[in-house]
């Protein structure tokens, strides 16, 4: 009887899920695995006590199909946002369009980077060095710049962060308007009264879907956007992220999804500002909102975070709820986030530490462009002297002028 009514409740949901039919027993099976309540809510709780009444709204799955369409709609808008705003900003401030040096045009050298490798080896690069009659100092920069020469410029650098700065800006200052308001920002132990009996109001639902949707346009924009070396730790946290929302609405955490949420775009807030400030050469802003950055980031993803977050979803929750399948995933995912935490706070007094030691912040461990070094940009005391016009190189060309004031962002 039990198994017949959790089919029976698995089909009731599937009748509220837009594109979901009933088409076969095997279909409606899987759907009665998936939306086990005994997984998804706490004990003695069905779906049906969560059905939506002319007394109270409770989140619905289904409602999270509307943050599809929507991530399509943020993402056309930074498109006109970056093109019709950002960019005239930034040509206001004197941000310069071209990107990094381009390599000179090498036929032997091309055939090598596009169908052999983009980083050769000692003997390979002895091999070209003796075919080319370069010495092999040369044909390493030339790789460097021929490895470079693809990426975005500064300009598109500068617009990308401008949209990241502008929708981090709005969301946390809606974000902060909304909570200062609600009981569970001065009291956590309110997220899980009466829980999951919680009705569903529309500022949580708008936060929600919006946060959702800007996440997965980010999801999916990765592939197109600025490469950095920490993309899979991205596009991790994106995945984390997405599921984080998810989970947290489904089973109507949502209150404590909240505070999630406006915790972790606080800080973000600062650093597109410090990235906007080094693209366009003021340093000493660049420096005071990196600093501010760093005090913000690390003091709330490793001190409140864990104190204010973690410390309401595993203990309080389990004193005055309990634990149950899904809640574990829910901690267990949150706990990940906690990882992904120490690790960039680790990029970050990394990053700091050679600030300080330089005098200003030199560059961005998360970014993209290789630069030389200062033994690169001098050339050996034997190296070979060749005309400019045969191998299209001079002493400066290691440098890449691309990094010239925009130390920050870029890095080996």
């Amino acid at each position: 009887i039990a198994s017949e009514t959790l089919r029976q409740t698995a089909g009731q949901r599937l009748l509220f899920r837009p594109g979901h039919s009933v088409c076969c027993g095997d279909m409606a099976g899987i759907l009665a695995w998936f939306w086990n309540e005994r997984f998804w809510l706490p004990h003695n709780v069905t779906w049906a006590d969560l059905k939506n009444t002319d007394e109270a709204t409770f989140p619905q799955a289904e409602d999270l199909y509307l943050a599809c369409p929507l991530a399509f709609c943020i993402f056309m808008i930074r498109l006109v946002f970056e093109r019709f705003i950002a960019r005239p900003c930034a040509m206001g401030l004197k941000i310069q369009a071209n990107g990094p040096q381009k390599a000179q045009p090498n036929a032997i050298l091309e055939k090598v980077f596009t169908a052999i490798t983009k980083h050769p080896d000692e003997k390979r690069l002895e091999g070209l060095s003796k075919q080319l009659d370069w010495d092999v100092r040369t044909i390493q920069r030339w790789f460097r710049q021929r490895r470079n020469q693809e990426k975005p410029s500064t300009l598109a650098r500068f617009c990308e962060s401008m949209w990241r700065f502008t929708f981090y800006l709005y969301i946390f200052t809606y974000g902060v308007r909304f909570l200062k308001k609600t009981p569970w920002l001065w009291n956590t132990k309110e997220c899980w009264y009466n829980y999951p009996y919680q009705p569903l109001t529309v500022d949580i639902h708008y936060y929600y879907i919006l946060e959702l949707s800007f996440y997965l346009s980010l999801l999916f924009s990765q592939f197109t956007d600025i490469r950095r070396k920490d993309f899979l730790i991205m596009f991790l946290h994106h995945v984390a992220t997405i599921s984080l929302i998810t989970f947290s609405y489904v089973n109507n955490m949502a209150r404590v999804g909240t505070l999630v949420m406006c915790l972790h775009d606080a800080a973000d807030v600062l650093i597109e500002a410090a990235k906007m400030a080094n693209y366009a050469k003021c340093q000493i802003l660049c420096n005071l909102l990196f600093a501010m950055f760093a005090i913000l980031f690390i003091s709330s993803r490793l001190g409140v975070y864990p104190v204010w977050i973690l410390n309401t979803t595993l203990f309080e929750s389990w004193e005055i709820v309990g634990p149950y399948p899904s809640w574990w995933v829910f901690n267990l995912l949150l706990i990940l986030l906690q990882l992904l935490h120490s690790f960039w706070s680790y990029l970050i007094v990394k990053t700091a530490c050679r600030a300080i030691s330089k005098g200003k912040v030199s560059k961005d461990d998360r970014s993209d462009i290789e630069s030389s070094s200062d033994e690169d940009d001098s050339p050996p005391p034997n190296q070979k002297h060749h005309n400019s016009a045969t191998n299209g190189t001079n002493k400066n060309h290691g440098t890449n002028g691309y990094l010239t004031g925009a130390q920050y962002p870029d890095e080996h």
